[in-house]
């Protein structure tokens, strides 16, 4: 069959409007067919009817698209069987911040599919000191509604791979994310000024963060994943700014983290800001040869600039850590290094149970913090 033939999708779909991509060359991943792709988005936008667009098996290489709203329904919906490749020249979409964009829309869903964001060769240039694009996020959601995203898998990004900013009522289930475990700044999922926000069953394996958590993130449940290799789930960093908006209403609940950074991570700046961090539960988690299982740093310093002598103005309190079990890559296998200024209030541990290489001579790091245990803790709390 002819590759153009064999890419029209079909559009007999009963009570659905969807746009054809003709111009979607597939299994070659060479033509550009970002404007088929826009051009599908239009239609989509436009119809008065709830409209899917449909990408068939193949390759189809994209350079950058931005897909904005309001649109005229309230359910649009991608289902890919195949895969969005970025261009292999990290230059074209090097500098442009976002590969695949999303800003102001409602009520859009993607299905499957993969996008492959080819950064290996960006993080070679980065990696030799060369003066290079800073790279860009694979798939943004700005300022959108009613967002679901289901069996996607993101490959080799630049950057970060999935960003919600300023968006609400979120769901992604069974996301799978890859990257280099030394492939710089590829955070799996960032969330900042976004609420409602759930991650499940899903699987992430990065150089960054599996998932980071910004300023303004409220209402965010994550489930079932796992992360590995990676920096961990953490919360921050916050207090770049001293004007910034806190982060509450979290839980992380059975997460496996393996051969990671970090498991579960609250970083803050070390100067002053009006930020907090309140109401979080880290559940049922597992460590499995993980640097700093249980982490708070409240005195970030990048290279020592900005912040030297200076205290975290960031506040954090009611953090539970409940059934935490595995084994720690490092001695210190619980840390809490809070603020001299706002010291972290309301830490309770249920059921801890972390070995250093696999014997039981973990320890517990505090500083500026207090709470309270209940059940088996191992390392013994220094709260």
């Amino acid at each position: 069959m002819h590759p153009q033939n064999h890419c029209r999708p079909n559009n007999r779909r009963s009570g659905h409007v969807t746009p054809k991509l003709d111009g979607l060359h597939c299994l070659d991943g060479q033509t550009d067919s970002t404007r088929a792709l826009l051009t599908a988005w239009a239609a989509a936008c436009g119809s008065l009817k709830p409209a899917t667009i449909f990408v068939p098996q193949g390759k189809y290489l994209v350079k950058q698209a931005h897909f904005k709203g309001k649109c005229k329904n309230r359910a649009i919906a991608f289902k890919i069987d195949g895969t969005l490749i970025a261009p292999s020249d990290y230059n074209v979409i090097g500098n442009s911040k976002n590969w695949i964009m999303f800003q102001g829309v409602d009520g859009v869903s993607i299905h499957g599919g993969i996008l492959d964001g080819q950064g290996t060769t960006l993080w070679s240039c980065k990696a030799s000191g060369k003066n290079c694009p800073s790279g860009a996020t694979t798939l943004g959601f700005s300022n959108s509604n009613n967002i679901a995203i289901t069996g996607l898998t993101s490959l080799n990004s630049q950057m970060f791979h999935i960003v919600f900013n300023g968006c609400k009522n979120v769901k992604l289930q069974a996301v799978r994310v890859f990257a280099s475990g030394k492939s710089p700044n590829t955070d799996g999922i960032h969330v900042q000024l976004s609420s409602d926000i759930s991650i499940l069953n899903s699987k992430i394996s990065t150089g960054d963060d599996c998932i980071s958590i910004g300023p303004g993130t409220t209402n965010l449940w994550i489930q079932n994943m796992a992360c590995g290799p990676g920096h961990g789930v953490s919360i921050g960093s916050l207090g770049k700014d001293f004007q910034e908006a806190g982060v509450q209403n979290v839980t992380v609940r059975s997460v496996i983290f393996r051969n990671t950074q970090n498991g579960v991570r609250i970083k803050t700046w070390g100067r002053p800001s009006t930020g907090f961090v309140k109401n979080v539960l880290f559940q049922h988690a597992t460590m499995i040869n993980v640097q700093n299982p249980i982490v708070i740093d409240q005195n970030y310093c990048p290279y020592n600039k900005n912040c030297p002598g200076q205290v975290s103005g960031v506040t954090i309190s009611d953090v539970t850590y409940q059934d935490i079990h595995g084994s720690s890559a490092t001695r210190v296998a619980m840390k809490f290094d809070c603020s001299k200024r706002n010291p972290c209030r309301g830490i309770t541990l249920e059921d801890v149970h972390l070995t250093y290489k696999n014997q039981p001579a973990a320890q517990a790091s505090c500083a500026n913090a207090a709470g309270t245990t209940s059940g088996i803790i191992q390392p013994t709390s220094c709260l």
